[in-house]
């Protein structure tokens, strides 16, 4: 049991806050530089990867204090999409890529930022519509780092799981919900039509 605790840890928000969310976003950076294949499930909300300034300083809005440098912090990170021995694969929501933390017109430049970021070679970016048949259940947003770790979010923290079988458990789960995300052409006219719709709620 104690072996298996080993493998399973529990980071809550409260805790990541008061050492400071630049503390964390140095450790979300050491994972990127140590690990070469990324798979992100991104249910109600876009990663920091793939936000713009705007939309970064929008999700912590919540957290008192200056959040200067992890603003700073998280579109530093975005450098790591360009790097040719890695890749990435996200999938997004349609209610992922749409929900509307920003005004309209920033929200339209959030959408362009995705379709941009998913031109770049080494990335695959796919949206799954809220249309026909979907069977899955998502519960979480999780990402999945090579075959060794998974973090899985909640409303109050991060659960981390290293034991090879909850890894393999939810890379099995990310190809599942990859089977319905339209990728390439596709998702860049899913995402210009929708940043036409910001567009015209100005």
């Amino acid at each position: 049991m104690a072996g298996a605790n080993m493998n399973r840890e529990w980071q809550d928000h409260l805790t990541s806050r008061r050492r400071g969310l630049e503390k964390k976003q140095n450790e979300l950076a050491g994972l990127e530089a140590s690990c070469t294949e990324f798979r992100y499930f991104l249910l109600s909300m876009v990663t920091g990867l793939l936000a713009t300034p705007d939309y970064v300083r929008a999700s912590i809005a919540d957290v008192p204090g200056d959040q200067s440098k992890t603003i700073a912090k998280k579109l530093e990170r975005q450098n790591v999409l360009y790097d040719s021995s890695k890749s990435f694969t996200f999938v997004l929501t349609e209610q992922a890529v749409r929900w509307p933390l920003l005004p309209p017109l920033a929200m339209a430049m959030q959408l362009d930022r995705l379709a941009s970021v998913s031109r770049i070679p080494n990335v695959r970016l796919g949206v799954i519509p809220l249309a026909g048949c979907i069977p899955e259940r998502p519960l979480n947003t999780f990402t999945v780092y090579d075959d060794r770790l998974a973090t899985v979010e909640t409303g109050t923290g991060v659960m981390i799981f290293r034991d090879h079988r909850d890894v393999s458990a939810y890379r099995n789960e990310f190809a599942a919900y990859e089977r319905y995300a339209l990728f390439g052409e596709k998702a860049r006219k899913l995402l210009s039509d929708w940043s036409l719709i910001f567009t015209r709620q100005r």
